[in-house]
């Protein structure tokens, strides 16, 4: 899956899945703009991580919610990294941990927020790479969606939901942007990041972790890495003729219903 001669932008970039797909797309020798909107350390590390694989790689600050910054984050990739940028990954994403059957538990704000970061701030980056992908001579974006955008689930009903609208506006775009531009999404399931352990204690978290292990087929419990090789997978040639497809990465959570259980969803 070489990937030498790409230029990506991956958003929310410099942590968790982020930070992974970075990192495996420069050693598959692509350049990497590593976009943040407040973890600004942890985004310059991970470029400079990128730059030590043998790529050009740079941190660049940006709300993915806001439509201007949107614009500004891709204009800004092109010129430091000298190239139209063609391969996109939409992994910024926004939660809130309330369990579904407290519907007074999600405001409208809520929910609105929820939604400009995940559907909207994905379409608006779709719609600003779009252009120059063009220019150079197609492209690829990959949007990271959840299972819980498949089964229910989540951390909150919004995000279940609008990973369920990511999903519907992969296809849509598939068709859309077609033949010039494939779009695809990858859906995680549970992933053991630090977004869990900064929100668990030690034995919480390494509970989840083997809970995980112990009731998912594959009997392991998915790293963001593994999500990270579907993603590089759509980036790539060898999927040069797949568009508005699915991947599910969780390990085949999915065929087990005791995944209800437990917590499931990227964020």
């Amino acid at each position: 899956m070489d990937l030498s001669g790409r230029t990506a932008i991956v958003t929310g970039g410099g942590t968790g899945i982020g930070r992974a797909t970075s990192l495996t797309l420069a050693a598959r020798g692509a350049d990497v703009a590593v976009n943040y909107r407040v973890s600004r350390d942890a985004a310059e590390d991970t470029a400079r991580e990128c730059r030590a694989r043998g790529v050009r790689a740079v941190a660049i600050a940006a709300d993915v919610a806001v439509d201007d910054d949107c614009r500004r984050l891709v204009a800004e990739a092109a010129k430091e990294l000298d190239a139209d940028v063609d391969l996109l990954v939409n992994n910024a994403g926004a939660t809130k941990f309330v369990p579904h059957t407290q519907l007074d538990g999600l405001s409208d704000e809520d929910f609105a927020g929820i939604y400009r970061v995940n559907v909207i701030g994905a379409y608006q980056m779709i719609r600003a790479v779009a252009p120059g992908m063009r220019v150079a001579g197609g492209g690829a974006v990959v949007n990271i969606a959840s299972i819980a955008g498949l089964f229910g689930g989540g951390s909150c009903t919004a995000y279940g939901a609008s990973k369920a609208a990511l999903l519907n506006l992969t296809r849509t775009l598939a068709r859309a942007l077609s033949p010039d531009i494939r779009v695809n999404a990858v859906c995680p399931g549970f992933v053991g990041t630090r977004w869990y352990e900064d929100r668990l204690s030690p034995d919480d978290y390494a509970a989840v972790v083997r809970e995980v292990a112990e009731t998912v087929p594959l009997e392991r419990a998915p790293t963001a890495e593994d999500v990270a090789g579907g993603i590089a997978f759509f980036c790539s040639p060898d999927a040069a003729v797949i568009t508005g497809e699915t991947l599910i990465v969780d390990a085949g959570a999915h065929l087990d219903q005791a995944m209800s259980r437990r917590p499931v969803g990227k964020t």
